[in-house]
């Protein structure tokens, strides 16, 4: 089943992220991550693609792992910056032949030294058109809404966002927020933008500090002060910073369905403790 079918339905959909192990000897326990993950009943999974696709046949695997096993849609993330065309090309017919319908087109990080001007995909919007030309996947996108940390305005991000969109996206994932009116103030621009496409709202339960630190370094999301206190009070204690960070999640989960977004994406770490807490705070919503 296609993703775009999911999020289009009228019933509010909750899916779930995992990612891959970075060596063979990790396979094991990440499996049987995903496999507690996919027990919940989610109405999709996504499955990440590491740097320069290091994971890429890990990232196919589980995917495929995922629908045969459990019959739930995957979403296989493919990122391109660092990648030959033959490769992209490769990894695509290695989906196809394993029944992967849908695809997340991503840039990825520009690993360091590269030169720019060598690459075959700078961008998302070159990748696309390349997915599209390939077979008959669900493609989506993603985006920020509190605009992507090298674009030097809101308004130049838009641009490069309906660009994406205009090259044959059919969705987009949002990058995570913390607090639900950046996404809300993000749709009304995007919308007037032009950009029409289906947005599934991404979510990250924060059950730790640390998270907090690694978050900030890799997106800049504006952190609101009710949250910042949350983690200062409960972050050095895991136990009670779970239940916190869940309980958050939750929160602006409940408000995003009830402010008539229908899509939201979890964000999980790989913890099947975390989706089953959100599970089942949202249990009589979604069902």
């Amino acid at each position: 089943m296609k993703v775009i079918d999911i999020i289009k339905a009228e019933k509010p959909s909750l899916s779930f992220e995992v990612f891959p192990p970075k060596t063979f000897q990790s396979m094991e326990s990440v499996l049987r991550a995903t496999d507690e993950i996919a027990e919940l009943g989610p109405d999709f999974m996504s499955v990440t693609y590491g740097a320069g696709g290091s994971t890429a046949a890990f990232t196919a695997e589980i995917a495929e792992h995922i629908q045969d096993v459990y019959g739930i849609p995957a979403l296989a993330h493919l990122t391109c910056v660092s990648s030959s065309k033959d490769k992209i090309a490769g990894v695509l017919t290695d989906l196809q032949s394993r029944g992967i319908e849908n695809v997340l087109a991503l840039r990825g990080d520009v690993p360091e030294g590269l030169d720019v001007g060598s690459i075959d995909y700078r961008h998302a919007s070159d990748l696309i058109p390349a997915i599209r030309a390939h077979g008959e996947f669900c493609i989506g996108g993603a985006c920020y809404p509190e605009k992507h940390p090298e674009s030097v305005s809101i308004s130049e991000d838009l641009r490069n966002l309906g660009m994406k969109v205009g090259s044959g996206c059919d969705f987009l994932t949002t990058q995570m927020f913390f607090d639900n009116n950046i996404l809300y103030n993000f749709l009304y621009r995007a919308k007037d933008a032009g950009i029409n496409v289906p947005v599934v709202a991404g979510i990250m339960p924060v059950t730790n500090a640390v998270q907090i630190r690694r978050i900030m370094a890799i997106s800049g999301s504006m952190l609101p002060p009710r949250f910042i206190r949350i983690v200062e009070r409960y972050g050095d204690d895991p136990e009670a910073m779970l239940q916190a960070g869940t309980v958050y999640a939750t929160e602006q989960i409940i408000d995003l369905y009830a402010n008539g977004i229908r899509a939201v994406h979890v964000y999980t770490m790989n913890r099947p403790e975390v989706a089953r807490r959100i599970l089942h705070n949202l249990s009589a919503i979604i069902r």
